[in-house]
């Protein structure tokens, strides 16, 4: 009896990553705008009402992990190593979650992926706002990790600039460089070239 209720989370959570999925290929095949929600359900075999049932709106579709990524995020402050500074773990895992995919080695896909969202101003809008949800997440695990009750007026800012940088180097093709040069003026302060 203890095994049903994970049996049907795990098929709930495999009923949503199949309309996600099928949602997102019809995206890139014909565009956001072009698809509708009765489509995407005939490609995931479910009903319209069950997309719904687990999307709230159309942009939801194409980002069914945001608890996964708030995870991670919040992971990576609290489960860091010893003598591992916040930045170092941040800078870590942003470089394995958009540089190191295994099935996207020259970043084709993720370029396809970002040339949908930077082309469709409702997703462009629903990502920003989906991945800045974290902010109070992140800021609360890197208070915590420093042994404080609530995040200062500074973790705040850099709660905030931490997900910014993220966004930032989705968007560009150097995503390495992006992150790299964004962590190195979070950890020492941006200095004028001359």
């Amino acid at each position: 009896m203890t095994d049903q209720p994970g049996r049907r989370e795990r098929k709930k959570a495999a009923t949503r990553k199949a309309i996600s999925d099928a949602a997102t290929s019809l995206f890139l095949e014909r565009g956001f705008d072009a698809v509708s929600i009765r489509e995407v359900a005939e490609a995931a075999d479910v009903s319209p009402t069950t997309v719904f049932a687990h999307f709230p709106q159309k942009e939801a579709l194409v980002f069914d992990e945001d608890d996964e990524q708030r995870e991670l995020l919040v992971g990576a402050v609290r489960d860091r190593a010893p003598g591992t500074s916040v930045s170092e773990a941040l800078r870590d895992l942003y470089r394995r979650e958009l540089l190191d995919v295994a099935d996207d080695p020259d970043g084709t896909n993720r370029r396809r992926f970002m040339d949908l969202i930077s082309s469709t101003p409702a997703l462009r809008a629903y990502v920003d706002r989906m991945w800045l949800r974290h902010e109070g997440a992140l800021a609360d695990a890197i208070a915590h990790s420093l042994g404080r009750d609530e995040p200062d007026a500074g973790i705040r800012v850099y709660a905030r600039m931490v997900l910014q940088l993220e966004i930032l180097a989705f968007e560009h093709d150097d995503a390495t460089a992006m992150i790299e040069a964004g962590f190195r003026i979070l950890e020492q302060g941006w200095h004028e070239p001359h």
